[in-house]
């Protein structure tokens, strides 16, 4: 259902009982899904494809054309996943010829005033709060909490279950489970309250803690500390995550925690 006071072009494609709310503008080669909501105000523009049970709220911009030079007018797109909630004045670009396309996954809650730069890769169940920027092509994984006023950099990857401290500028891959802060930005822990919300078991905390010490407490470079985990640390599913997580970074790991 829609208010006559929105715009929806004729050739978008509204599943079923979506509600479009006054002055909603809804551009043609738009996909909506089923049970979505689409408030007041808000900018659904071309190539956006959103899910089932979203909730866009108003002020929010879906599917600009990005802030990027290098742009040439190609036909991109914006997909975001089912039940993702994103808030007032959310801004979310898409793709260009690198990627084609900017991905926000399921159960996501990007908060006010969030900005998702081109060609990123957002997983599922991550939360973004408010006023966080980040670049274009960034990767974040599953789970991953993002605080408030956060900058991240182009191409960085931020792994599964992080938890990043607000006002933290990201310039280098976070790798999973840990928690990081400070300027510049280091590791002060694992993300040990979040693994256990997220019913992790207590064997397998300790484990990922164990790995960590060895790469981040320990004097030692990192390909020490990952042929002696690939070594001694018992296999699991955690484990394996880490080593390929940082054996692929392109952009290197954050630092280590660097005291008070």
């Amino acid at each position: 259902m829609s208010n006559n006071l929105a715009y929806i072009h004729p050739d978008a494609k509204i599943g079923k009982d979506v509600k479009v709310e006054a002055f909603a503008w809804i551009d043609k080669n738009v996909e909506i899904g089923d049970g979505t909501w689409i408030g007041p105000n808000a900018t659904i523009m071309e190539g956006a494809i959103i899910g089932s049970n979203c909730k866009i709220f108003p002020g929010a911009v879906i599917s600009a054309i990005p802030q990027d030079l290098k742009f040439k007018g190609e036909v991109t797109a914006v997909e975001i996943g089912n039940n993702t909630i994103i808030r007032e004045n959310v801004t979310i670009n898409r793709g260009t010829a690198s990627k084609g396309k900017t991905v926000i996954g399921d159960n996501c809650l990007l908060m006010a005033y969030v900005h998702i730069g081109h060609d990123c890769f957002l997983k599922n169940n991550i939360i973004i709060s408010n006023s966080t920027n980040i670049a274009g092509e960034v990767i974040i994984d599953d789970f991953a909490v993002i605080s408030a006023i956060v900058q991240i950099h182009q191409f960085v990857h931020i792994g599964g279950h992080v938890m990043i401290s607000g006002g933290t500028l990201v310039r280098k891959d976070v790798p999973p489970y840990v928690t990081v802060a400070k300027e510049p930005v280091s590791y002060i822990g694992i993300n040990s309250v979040g693994l256990r919300r997220r019913n992790f078991s207590n064997e397998i905390i300790s484990q990922i803690q164990d790995i960590y010490r060895e790469i981040f407490v320990k004097e030692q470079n990192v390909s020490q500390a990952l042929n002696y985990i690939e070594k001694e640390i018992p296999q699991s599913e955690e484990k394996n995550y880490i080593l390929e997580f940082i054996r692929d970074s392109q952009r290197g790991i954050v630092r280590g925690y660097a005291g008070a």
